[in-house]
């Protein structure tokens, strides 16, 4: 019996959580790691380790599987042109994944599909952005184009005197320049598209930053005005037709009431993504299934919640090393909490999990939020949080 075989470059918690839906769907699935040490390497069966920015690595890799797909966005353009001319069947191809890359290649797309982007310039040197800020009025947001994740590549400036804390940035190349961005919350529509046109939408989730990381997520998000709901996943949706998108496209925004469509784009990722791991347990078809099912295009599932509300709180690397040891007071505080360990060793402020729990009918969300905070808080903590 032929079996399909994907394999995902890039061996973290994203790719380590496509392995159970890779088993139901009776998926291959190898992962090239970067380490025998990554979240993935023990997931699999197969899990060569290797560099994703070296040719020859990614070459043979993708040599033993059907089709090719990514935990992050970090492979060098090049290497992927080069796996398509080969007849790889690259998922999102290289084309699309620029804009996941760049974030001036993506604010130039933004901006020709005529969607809602913040003031924004791309800016060659610190007398550019100095002369951005001047114009818009600080203080501006300035993002390093490439590499950038968790808050990291992204600085704040509040008035001219605090350009130099860029100026190094700018000598290596172009940087994003935007507007501080007058927001109420942040949102994230989350949809799923294959290579034959068929899409997916989840609903419009509610995302909560602390220290530049993804620290809560509430599906749907409550209160969201229908209209500005549905702009938002049309907008992601448009999105993924018009660049190309295959497997799971992850749209950041900002909620700006009064403004726009009633948000502005962040951001955008183009695979599964924090923000979309409520639907391990809150949606009819998971991300990471579908992102299997979109990339080897197969018919999609259901993109449904199962429940009226569903919170996930991410739990980071603190006080408790032992996980292993605190999981069962984690899981006794609540029958309903469903706990996501990465099999990361544990680092301060390293993401190392995150718990899911689903709020039914009649259920506060208040309660359902803390009920999701306590458990994590045991994980990171320890028995005494």
């Amino acid at each position: 019996m032929k079996t399909l075989r994907i394999g995902v470059i890039g061996g973290g918690q994203l790719a380590r959580m496509m392995a159970p839906a890779a088993i139901d769907l009776g998926i291959e699935l190898s992962i090239l790691c970067e380490s025998e040490e990554t979240a993935s390497a023990r997931a699999v069966a197969h899990a060569p380790v290797g560099d994703y920015k070296d040719r020859q690595t990614v070459l043979d890799f993708a040599s033993t599987v059907d089709v090719v797909t990514f935990d992050h966005e970090h492979v060098p353009a090049e290497i992927l042109h080069e796996l398509v001319e080969k007849g790889v069947r690259v998922h999102p191809g290289p084309d699309a994944l620029i804009h996941a890359q760049d974030k001036i290649v993506m604010r130039e797309a933004v901006e020709r599909l005529g969607l809602p982007n913040p003031k924004w310039c791309s800016a060659s040197s610190a007398d550019e952005v100095r002369a951005f800020g001047e114009k818009i009025g600080w203080p501006i947001i300035v993002k390093t184009p490439r590499g950038g994740y968790d808050g990291k590549g992204v600085e704040k400036l509040d008035s001219a005197a605090d350009v130099a804390r860029v100026s190094e940035w700018c000598e290596r190349g172009a940087v994003l320049c935007e507007e501080l961005v007058d927001f109420s919350r942040e949102l994230s529509a989350l949809v799923a598209r294959r290579p034959s046109g068929e899409t997916a939408a989840w609903p419009v989730a509610h995302t909560i930053q602390v220290a530049g990381v993804c620290d809560e997520v509430i599906a749907p998000a409550q209160d969201l005005p229908v209209q500005t709901a549905q702009a938002a996943q049309q907008t992601a949706l448009k999105i993924a037709s018009e660049l190309g998108v295959t497997g799971v496209l992850a749209v950041e925004l900002f909620e700006t009431p009064g403004r726009g469509p009633g948000f502005l784009i962040n951001e955008l990722a183009m695979r599964p993504h924090n923000t979309g791991h409520w639907t391990q347990n809150g949606a009819v078809t998971s991300q990471f299934e579908q992102h299997l099912r979109a990339v080897a295009d197969l018919p999609l599932g259901s993109a449904e919640p199962l429940a009226p509300v569903a919170v996930m709180k991410n739990f980071l690397g603190g006080a408790n090393e032992d996980l292993a040891a605190t999981l069962p007071h984690a899981l006794a505080t609540d029958p309903q909490v469903k706990v996501h360990v990465y099999g990361k060793s544990v680092r301060p402020g390293r993401k190392i999990g995150h718990v899911n729990r689903v709020g039914f009918e009649g259920e506060n969300l208040v309660d359902v939020r803390q009920k999701a905070r306590v458990a994590a808080d045991i994980m990171s903590k320890g028995c005494d949080a």
